[in-house]
């Protein structure tokens, strides 16, 4: 069976979305294919939430920054955003039958010295973590109940 497809948006897809997808792969991957775009994608990981998803035990080292139009025809069931300006600017995707917004901090925008920004980085990976994973949770207690 093919597994639903989640899209997850941000606006530069440098940050959040790829958290987000990490931490929704980690725990969903096997019953959802979950990836990320963004609205303007900024067309890099950003390399302090590549370290702090390694913190944590997850590689997203592999991802990349992708437009959300690679996948207007790909079949979208889930859309998630989670910035203002990505939802703001979410087109609705042929087939699409859920839409949710959970917004976050962009740790881009954090200033101070490096263990400062860091430490908003993993503020917001550990918000991310909590919102994703209790999602891929109740996704997966919903399959069961319907077994």
């Amino acid at each position: 069976m093919k597994r639903p497809l989640v899209l997850i948006l941000c606006t530069g897809n440098s940050c959040r979305s790829h958290m987000a997808e990490g931490f929704l792969r980690a725990a969903a991957g096997d019953i959802l294919d979950v990836r990320s775009a963004g609205s303007h994608p900024a067309g890099y990981v950003h390399p302090k939430a590549l370290e702090a998803m390694r913190e944590v035990g997850i590689d997203v080292s592999q991802h990349r920054s992708k437009h959300l139009d690679q996948f207007l025809d790909a079949g979208v069931d889930t859309v998630i955003t989670v910035c203002g300006n990505a939802e703001a600017a979410c087109p609705t995707f042929p087939g699409q039958a859920h839409r949710y917004h959970w917004g976050f901090d962009d740790p881009a925008h954090a200033s101070g010295d490096d263990a400062a920004v860091m430490n908003v980085f993993r503020e917001v990976r550990d918000q991310i973590r909590l919102v994703f994973e209790a999602y891929a949770a109740g996704y997966r207690q919903a399959l069961e109940a319907k077994a």
